[in-house]
């Protein structure tokens, strides 16, 4: 996927965004938003194809699998939420291209076990065969941690100074904690065929899935701003977007296992409710719990308007999850 190059050249801010011209970029000066998406995500996608490659001529199978686990498809909303905040911050684009692609090597890492037999055991991810159904379980679980180790990695490498590297590394790292993504998961496995109250599903979901969102919100900001007491009230209100955000998308996730086809999902429809699973759509209903994913994306935004235009792009995240669910789960 080619992109122009004016895109990669030195410390370039997202928001300069050079070689698109003005045409794209109507009178306004801003670019509409599927534009700096669609750019977003493809520079994304050629920074995880570099930073993924073998040293030598030759490919491993799990270096081969690693880059199916990672260029095969996937909406890019973490990396994108990623970018939106960066441009917030004037984060330099070079930069925030190899942090979406770390975020996305650690989303990866979760999805390739996720779906490895002894958690959710499905065999579609992205339209395509799980990694464990096409390379094996052994070489499924090696993606999985060798994907979180360069996703460090490429963090740890970043060309900026000491203490930004060292607060996107912890940012990350939390995320995927006991009290982030695996704490969710072994809250998710604990649940399986119990009656339980919304609460702990909500809580479930801010941990399994949410606190990559938030992570992703603030490392596009943390590249650039020093989380202290002058950017309080930014983080602030980056966290209550990214709170509102992240259990909106799981909401929505929750509702589509019901509703949706495997065209729509890349995965196999009606998994939670098989597995007896516990969800935001089957505890409230499909209605209310649609209503409740659009609650969220409102709050998320009302999070952000105390920021002005520069947050402009984190609105349209909001905007396009909005469109996202009435298109696949219109009102009954």
């Amino acid at each position: 996927m080619q992109t122009d190059s004016t895109l990669h050249e030195g410390r370039t801010s997202v928001s300069a965004l050079g070689g698109l011209g003005a045409q794209a970029r109507g009178a306004s000066g801003r670019l509409p938003p599927e534009i700096w998406m669609q750019d977003g995500a493809k520079r994304v996608e050629q920074a995880l194809a570099r930073l993924l490659c073998a040293e030598d001529d030759g490919e491993s199978e799990l270096m081969a699998a690693m880059r199916y686990a990672t260029l095969h498809g996937g909406k890019r909303t973490r990396a994108l939420l990623c970018l939106a905040a960066g441009a917030l911050a004037d984060t330099p684009a070079h930069m925030l291209d190899d942090v979406g692609a770390a975020i996305e090597m650690m989303h990866a890492c979760s999805l390739v076990h996720d779906d490895l037999p002894a958690m959710d055991d499905d065999v579609l991810r992205r339209g395509l065969p799980t990694v464990h159904v096409k390379f094996g379980e052994a070489t499924a679980i090696l993606v999985g941690d060798a994907l979180q180790a360069h996703a460090f990695l490429t963090l740890a490498s970043l060309d900026a100074p000491g203490d930004n590297r060292i607060a996107l590394v912890r940012e990350l790292a939390q995320a995927v904690s006991a009290e982030g993504a695996a704490g969710g998961q072994a809250m998710d496995l604990s649940v399986v065929g119990k009656h339980v109250e919304l609460d702990r599903i909500v809580a479930m979901h801010r941990m399994k899935s949410g606190a990559l969102v938030r992570a992703s919100v603030r490392m596009g900001a943390l590249c650039a701003v020093k989380e202290d007491a002058a950017h309080a009230a930014l983080y602030c209100a980056l966290d209550r977007y990214s709170a509102c955000f992240g259990l909106a998308l799981q909401v929505v996730d929750d509702i589509l296992d019901v509703t949706a086809d495997i065209a729509t999902l890349g995965k196999t429809p009606g998994k939670d409710a098989a597995a007896q699973k516990p969800t935001c759509a089957s505890i409230m209903g499909l209605q209310a719990a649609r209503q409740f994913a659009l609650d969220l994306l409102r709050d998320a935004g009302e999070a952000i308007a105390p920021l002005g235009p520069r947050a402009e792009r984190l609105a349209q995240m909001v905007q396009r999850a909005n469109a996202y669910l009435f298109k696949h789960a219109p009102c009954a």
